[in-house]
């Protein structure tokens, strides 16, 4: 009889831990495109991205690789020559580009972002491209801030990100 108990107080512990196991929340990833370490320099700069979470900003390329940027200027400064700062990947390579939007402080996908260029808000690195995530932000954030012009992300090019610097 003392092994039967022994048996059946296993099997409940086992059926608890086993129901524990299940109510249990998933584990997080270990590293996300919203979450650079410490050690992350961003790669156009060189500046340790994890000290400006707010102006964040970060490209994935099909490799699995991820730039961390200190904003979005030197987002796009890579982007629009990944060679010169990741040399073997292209930009065809990248496969998602977000930015932290400037009231929520969400990641929001860059190629659906709404950027005032202009204001008189700057980010680590100076003059900054301010993203937002809807029209009406950026507008009222532009009236506010004495911003120039909003511009969607195909209107972004070399000699604008080159005339912030």
């Amino acid at each position: 009889m003392t092994g039967l108990r022994r048996l059946t107080a296993l099997l409940l512990l086992c059926l608890a831990l086993h129901s524990a196991a299940l109510a249990a929340p998933p584990a997080k990833p270990a590293a996300s495109a919203a979450a650079p370490a410490a050690r992350d320099k961003c790669p156009v700069c060189g500046m340790f991205v994890a000290k400006y979470p707010d102006w964040m900003a970060s490209t994935t390329f099909k490799n699995g690789t991820i730039s961390y940027f200190d904003g979005p200027k030197d987002m796009f400064t890579h982007y629009l020559d990944p060679p010169r700062y990741t040399p073997g990947l292209r930009q065809a390579d990248i496969t998602s580009m977000r930015v932290k939007e400037y009231y929520s402080l969400k990641m929001v996908d860059a190629r659906s972002a709404f950027f005032v260029v202009g204001s008189d808000v700057y980010g680590p690195m100076g003059k900054e491209l301010i993203p937002f995530a809807s029209r009406t932000d950026a507008e009222s954030f532009m009236a506010d801030h004495k911003g120039k012009k909003v511009l969607r992300f195909n209107e972004i090019t070399k000699e604008l990100v080159k005339s912030l610097n």
